[in-house]
């Protein structure tokens, strides 16, 4: 893609649509075509503009996820993201399999979303890492059994995983084991994603979960 991506913001927070317009606009390449804060807002935007890429809330009169199908039913070749505070499963699937391209939560920085907004107008899709294990594994049916879940892991992400639920931090992990905290990093990731888990926190849960599931056999 050649030149600015256009871009529309619809939000009914101004001072967040605010914050988003007078960010993107400051970084090299993008361009505000509008503004808006409401569906029909969405609809007549992509109607008479048709922007590069939408960003449009959730939360909003008449609904962000009830303006896709009317909006793609318009113009097809619209790409849409979604920016909002919702991690619900639920409100990612219904925007994915209406046809949204992006599904971002609001705490993202102005740089990772130029970044984001870019990738999806060269054809991309993406949704926030920390909701696509969770939606892969809501996704899962039946739900994995969370000792076969911790069994998936290699040995070397077993051992990482058991000094998490330990307590210990990356940084200690990694002198335990004499990595680089940024190798223990990498495995986090790793375990997360195949657990499913979004934080830590879960992960260490999940290698208790399956201690308990051994021990009830």
């Amino acid at each position: 893609m050649t030149g600015a991506i256009r871009v529309a913001v619809i939000d009914d927070h101004p001072l967040f649509r605010e914050g988003v317009t007078r960010s993107l606009s400051e970084i090299d390449g993008f361009q505000i075509v509008a503004e808006g804060s409401t569906k029909d807002d969405a609809i007549k935007v992509v109607e008479n503009l048709q922007p590069d890429v939408l960003l449009m809330d959730i939360s909003m009169p008449g609904g962000g996820l009830n303006a896709i199908a009317p909006i793609l039913e318009a113009a097809p070749s619209q790409k849409i993201v979604m920016l909002t505070v919702s991690e619900s499963s639920d409100d990612v699937t219904a925007a994915l399999d209406s046809g949204a391209k992006g599904y971002v939560l609001k705490g993202v920085g102005s740089k990772a979303l130029a970044e984001i907004i870019r990738s999806v107008a060269a054809g991309e899709s993406y949704v926030a890492p920390t909701l696509s294990a969770r939606l892969l594994s809501s996704r899962a049916s039946p739900a994995p059994k969370k000792s076969s879940a911790i069994a998936a892991l290699t040995p070397r992400e077993q051992q990482v995983l058991q000094f998490v639920a330990s307590g210990l931090s990356n940084k200690h992990v990694a002198r335990k084991l004499d990595l680089h905290e940024k190798t223990i990093k990498h495995h986090m990731t790793q375990i997360m994603a195949k657990l499913g888990v979004a934080n830590r926190t879960e992960a260490a849960m999940a290698l208790r979960d399956a201690i308990d599931e051994r021990d009830d056999q």
